[in-house]
């Protein structure tokens, strides 16, 4: 089985986006730390279904949230070197939207 290895950069990037996103709401950033799990895991089970990239790199985009993994898979292990905002989406105008998308969700929950 395939290991997945973040780089230190990326790792450190990981930690400050599921800050941020707590900060925005409880529970946030470990929606967002699931979000990424569930994305490693696709990538080890299937590494080449990624968009590929230049250089051997292919791109997984991380579900509900602007990120994508940017990664390069050998035989012994799956290591992306870096997980980035997404170009396709920007991060405020979305991290937004998910907090109000949440509030009315966690409302709805409470009063259902």
């Amino acid at each position: 089985m395939k290991e997945v290895a973040f780089h230190p950069s990326a790792r450190a990037e990981l930690n400050a986006s599921a800050d941020f996103y707590e900060s925005r709401l409880s529970g946030l950033g470990l929606r967002f730390l699931g979000a990424v799990e569930e994305t490693t895991n696709r990538i080890v089970e299937s590494s080449d279904a990624g968009a590929p990239l230049a250089g051997g790199f292919r791109k997984r985009l991380v579900p509900g949230f602007p990120f994508s993994i940017i990664y390069r898979a050998w035989d012994e292990e799956c290591l992306p070197p870096r997980l980035r905002p997404s170009q396709l989406l920007k991060r405020r105008p979305l991290s937004r939207q998910l907090v109000r998308r949440m509030r009315k969700r966690s409302r709805g929950a409470s009063s259902g």
